[in-house]
């Protein structure tokens, strides 16, 4: 039977920070995953690293920490593993809100006073400085806010990277390895079944991402964690348009909502290879794959809201990804009540890329019983809107 300190169960951007992290502490950690590892929700995101569409909370009380620890990963990732494989494309380049009717006005600057309050730096601008920050913005500006400390950065290479750190402490990684259940001695893991064989370990991470639900419940521990359907453009290369990450005003309340349809507000940032991206949408239709060509259109007329420049610009690929969703839109982060040893990280929704960092160490805080990066009160496993019932 193999061994591990601990298996961290997906191999996306939040399985390859705890994995990091737990490595990073001194355990022998071994990675299992479904698919190819980063090849899921990860590979499907844009990037995002933001403090711009999150309201006062644990949630940004966690993109805060997470922003300020991204660096400092990545440069003592570079130190560990050289340039080449600590390559993630670290674009500190900000970004920006805007309101293209006056109704968004008020809105839009209760929440940015809100941030900063809170301590996120966010200035408001009139419509002239929107259009000098990006040129070929909409003349049609009502309101806008800079946000200096939004980021992005190129997902599957940052969770690659950490996945390289872990195997140079001596962990593994494991592609088309789907885990099926635990072994439970004395309500204790002891292991946990892979393919046809069983792993033995004192602990067991539920980083599944949308699939965390399904694993829960295999596992005899569910959560309520749920897949909710995204899907973004990808144009033809440009010489860059978009300086910078900009977004409708309305973001902010499509993130937040629990609706079952379709919503969909512009999202639009350049990448470094000249292409620009498009979202953003949010389904919640199960784990149906099927391309829905009324979800594309409206993505593209958002933009178009936007950036009347993109107009005839060729939409080279379309592509989409299931975000990890729980009904009160805040991660899993935590050990279950109802295992000692099973432990969760999932919920992120579409700002795991963002929150991985600092649920990597929260996640290695608890489990060492060090003190926490941040509160993990607001993430329990056992709060209700995630757990039902706790066995005793």
């Amino acid at each position: 039977m193999e061994t591990a300190d601990v298996v961290v169960i997906g191999a996306g951007i939040i399985g390859a920070a705890c994995a990091e992290a737990l490595s990073a502490s001194g355990m022998r950690v071994l990675v299992v995953d479904r698919g190819a590892p980063a090849g899921g929700t990860t590979a499907g995101g844009e990037g995002n690293v933001l403090l711009s569409d999150k309201a006062p909370g644990p949630e940004l009380d966690l993109a805060v920490a997470s922003r300020r620890l991204w660096p400092e990963l990545i440069e003592s990732l570079r130190a560990e593993l050289g340039d080449e494989i600590a390559r993630v494309e670290w674009e500190p380049k900000g970004g920006l809100v805007v309101a293209t009717e006056d109704d968004a006005r008020g809105p839009l600057a209760i929440l940015a006073e809100a941030q900063r309050r809170a301590g996120v730096q966010a200035t408001a601008v009139d419509a002239a400085t929107a259009r000098e920050m990006e040129p070929h913005l909409t003349e049609h500006v009502a309101a806008a806010v800079h946000y200096p400390q939004d980021a992005q950065l190129q997902p599957v290479l940052a969770a690659t990277a950490m996945l390289a750190a872990v195997r140079s402490r001596g962990g593994d990684v494991r592609g088309w390895s789907e885990a099926h259940g635990l072994v439970i001695v004395n309500g204790k893991v002891a292991g946990v079944r892979v393919g046809e064989g069983t792993i033995a370990c004192g602990a067991v991470v539920n980083a599944c991402g949308p699939w965390a639900g399904h694993f829960g419940a295999a596992a005899g521990a569910p959560v309520e964690v749920l897949p909710r359907r995204g899907m973004v453009l990808v144009t033809a290369p440009l010489p860059r348009v978009v300086s910078r990450k900009v977004y409708a005003a309305d973001y902010v309340a499509a993130v937040a909502s629990s609706d079952v349809d379709l919503q969909v507000s512009a999202v639009v940032e350049s990448t470094a290879t000249g292409t620009v991206l498009i979202g953003s949408s949010r389904q919640r239709v199960g784990f149906d794959e099927a391309l829905q060509v009324e979800v594309l259109r409206r993505l593209a007329r958002s933009a178009l809201k936007l950036f009347p420049v993109l107009a005839g610009v060729p939409v080279m690929r379309a592509y989409g990804g299931f975000r990890p969703y729980t009904p009160d839109h805040l991660p899993v982060i935590g050990e279950d009540p109802r295992f000692r040893g099973l432990w969760h990280a999932s919920g992120h929704e579409g700002a795991g890329i963002g929150l991985a960092p600092a649920t990597g160490r929260l996640l290695a805080d608890l489990m060492y019983g060090r003190a926490p990066v941040v509160d993990p009160t607001r993430f329990r496993v056992d709060r209700p809107a995630v757990i039902a019932e706790v066995r005793t």
